[in-house]
């Protein structure tokens, strides 16, 4: 614009994406190419948290059983044990979690639901490509 040259009423921007459903929530997906920016997803790595700190509790003799600690807890059975077997996800997944550089398709939602155990079935279940 030089001095003087009016300023246009509107601007029009055209920003490539699309909105699509992950996890049961709606996210931008960018066209190929293009960087996401990091987002954590706090209830996820506070789940992780718990998983991991439950798991120590059990370990140390604190309590004797998982019942016994959700009844602690005051929460159910069954979801102790869906958070708790977090700390059976392998490493580089987990630290991809704290670090927010999961994909998309690691979502708390996800990982309540039935996974592999093995470490390479789990990165190809997620699939992730995590060093």
């Amino acid at each position: 614009m030089t001095r003087g040259a009016p300023v246009p009423d509107t601007v029009t921007l055209h920003v490539p994406f699309r909105v699509v459903k992950r996890g049961g929530r709606k996210v931008m997906q960018l066209p190929n190419g293009a960087t996401p920016s990091r987002r954590t997803d706090s209830a996820l790595i506070k789940a992780l948290a718990r998983a991991f700190r439950w798991k120590r509790m059990l370990e140390s003799g604190e309590f004797a059983s998982i019942s016994e600690l959700a009844e602690k807890e005051g929460i159910a059975f069954t979801y102790m044990a869906r958070i708790l077997r977090m700390t059976l996800l392998e490493p580089n997944i987990v630290e991809a979690i704290l670090d927010s550089t999961q994909g998309p398709e690691v979502t708390l939602t996800r990982l309540l639901q039935p996974f592999p155990l093995g470490w390479t079935e789990q990165r190809r279940n997620f699939e992730c490509h995590y060093s």
